[in-house]
């Protein structure tokens, strides 16, 4: 079987974390303490991230079959950031009898703008792939610091995700190229559209990668999900904003 790292902390309703491109679940590390005094938290790294072994090829079937494969076999909240919340839209999707929620934090299910819909300027994750051959680590770094640029402690938050990703290194090209792809093909709003689980939506009011107006459609594919944005916060809210996020997830999970 594939080697799929994960962590367990803190005892009650369980919830699966699921990281974002490029990153590991290491990210969550200042977080999931806070959050584990109240739910039972795994965080496990994606197939090539951090000490998970690599996949080939780095589509949703294998990401999805590959997780769900490590996580007891009871019904959990699955809460997916950015590339994450695709993976865990696609987890419901395929393993409906393994979720009992879902929590999307600066996700969307189609990540990249479309007619009527908002989203990321696709042209920019060609450039992105584009650019990764050509300075691999600048190119992170420019990602990275796209999820907290403007943001209060800008610098101090771009350092953390830096020292994060050298951590446990990097993923490979190939892995990342791969993930870009996901982030620019997947189009999952008929999955969230016949949700019948609850579904949360976390939003930072200042993302430069998934706009606030993203929730408002989701809303219409979904009017029974939950909508929270954050005033003030980027792409990675659970840095920036923890207090916030906290409240938010306890009053969705103690409902």
């Amino acid at each position: 079987m594939l080697k799929i790292h994960r962590e367990t902390f803190g005892k009650g309703k369980p919830i699966v974390m699921v990281h974002g491109w490029a990153m590991h679940s290491g990210i969550w590390r200042g977080f999931i303490h806070q959050l584990a005094q109240h739910y039972q938290v795994t965080c496990i790294d994606l197939p090539g991230h951090g000490r998970s072994e690599k996949i080939d090829p780095f589509t949703l079937e294998q990401i999805s079959t590959a997780l769900v494969n490590v996580i007891p076999d009871e019904r959990s909240c699955w809460l997916g950031w950015s590339l994450g919340a695709t993976v865990v839209l696609d987890i419901a999707r395929r393993f409906p009898e393994r979720c009992v929620s879902l929590i999307l934090l600066a996700g969307s299910p189609c990540f990249t703008q479309k007619p009527q819909w908002h989203g990321m300027n696709g042209r920019l994750l060609d450039i992105f792939a584009d650019n990764l051959n050509k300075n691999y680590r600048a190119t992170l770094i420019r990602f990275l610091s796209l999820q907290v640029k403007g943001l209060h402690g800008y610098k101090a938050l771009l350092k953390e995700l830096e020292a994060e990703i050298d951590e446990c290194g990097t993923p490979d090209n190939q892995t990342l190229q791969e993930g870009l792809e996901l982030l620019k093909q997947s189009d999952l709003r008929p999955v969230l559209s016949g949700m019948d689980i609850p579904v949360l939506s976390i939003l930072g009011k200042e993302d430069l990668l998934v706009p606030v107006a993203v929730g408002r459609q989701m809303q219409q594919l979904l009017p029974a999900m939950e909508l929270n944005i954050i005033d003030k916060a980027g792409h990675a809210p659970f840095l920036s904003h923890q207090h916030e996020m906290l409240s938010i997830i306890s009053r969705f999970m103690d409902k």
